[in-house]
C-alpha cells in the first residue's frame, strides 16, 4: 500500500471474513466508481479464498494473522491509513450490501460539513427501509438510548457504511471498540466533542453468507453494546476534549 499523495487523499477499506462469493464484485464496483482510489481489503483470517479473490479483483489485501473480529479488523485499516497519511477513509462492507455509488456522497459530506464522521444511513431518507424486523427493533431501541447521550438524533446507529476524516482516524487508530463497534464509536466521538452527520444511502440484500447478528444473538448484542456505551461514558478524560 502506497503512502497518500496530496491533500484530501482517500482510502477505502473493506473488512471481510469468508466473503469469497461477494468481495470480488464489491472491489470491482468500488473501482468503477472511484478508479483512482486505493482499495484495501482487510481479511480477518478467513478460511476461504477471500484474500485471493480480493487481490485478483485489484484490491490491496491486509491478511490478519489472527481473527480479531470486526472492530479489530476495521481498526487495522484505520491505523494503516493514518500511518500512511490519508485524510479520509470510507468503510464498505465486503458482503455487497453497500452500494459503492454512494461513496462520492459520503466523501463530499466529509469534505464540506467539517464533521469527523459521516454515516451512510438507511433511514434518514424515508424511502429506504431495508432491514430485518429484529435489527429494525434494535435500531429503534438504540436511537432512543443514544439521543440524550449524543445530543442529536441518529437514524442509523448500526450502519457500517461510514466515512471518517483524519481527526477521527487519529483517535480510532489508537483505540476502537472491538466487537459491534458502530454504536460505541459514536460515543467515543461524542466524548471528544466531535460531530457526525448522516446522508441517505442505498442498502442492498447480502450477496452471500449470513449476518452475524441473528435473532438468537440479538439479546447478547444489546447487552454487550449497552455495557460498552456505559464504559465509554464513564471514561472522563478532560484533557482529550477538543476546545
Amino acid at each position: 500500500m502506497k503512502e497518500a499523495k496530496g491533500a484530501g487523499a482517500l482510502m477505502i477499506i473493506v473488512p471481510a471474513l469468508n466473503e469469497e462469493a461477494a468481495v470480488g464484485q464489491v472491489v470491482r464496483e468500488i473501482q468503477e466508481v472511484m478508479p483512482a482510489v486505493p482499495v484495501l481489503v482487510i481479511d480477518d483470517c478467513s478460511t476461504d479464498a477471500t484474500a485471493a479473490v480480493a487481490r485478483f479483483a485489484g484490491a490491496e489485501v491486509l491478511s490478519l494473522p489472527f481473527h480479531l473480529g470486526l472492530g479489530g479488523c476495521v481498526q487495522s485499516g484505520y491505523r494503516l491509513a493514518f500511518e500512511l497519511g490519508y485524510d479520509y477513509v470510507i468503510r464498505v462492507d465486503g458482503d455487497g450490501q453497500h452500494n459503492p455509488r454512494d461513496i462520492p456522497r459520503i466523501l463530499a459530506a466529509l469534505a464540506e460539513s467539517g464533521c469527523q464522521m459521516v454515516i451512510g444511513s438507511r433511514f434518514v431518507d424515508p424511502g429506504q427501509k431495508y432491514t430485518s424486523w429484529v435489527r429494525a427493533w434494535g435500531i429503534r431501541f438504540f436511537r432512543t438510548i443514544l439521543w440524550p447521550i449524543l445530543g442529536q438524533k441518529v437514524y442509523d446507529p448500526t450502519s457500517g457504511f461510514v466515512g471518517v476524516n483524519r481527526e477521527a482516524l487519529a483517535v480510532f487508530s489508537r483505540s476502537f471498540p472491538l466487537e459491534y463497534p458502530e454504536i460505541e464509536a459514536l460515543v467515543v466521538l461524542q466524548r471528544r466533542a466531535f460531530r457526525f452527520v448522516e446522508v441517505p444511502c442505498q442498502v442492498r440484500p447480502r450477496r452471500s453468507g449470513q449476518s452475524t447478528i441473528t435473532a438468537m444473538k440479538s439479546l447478547y448484542y444489546i447487552v454487550h453494546v449497552l455495557l460498552g456505551v456505559l464504559v465509554n461514558i464513564l471514561k472522563f478524560e478532560p484533557h482529550r476534549w477538543r476546545r
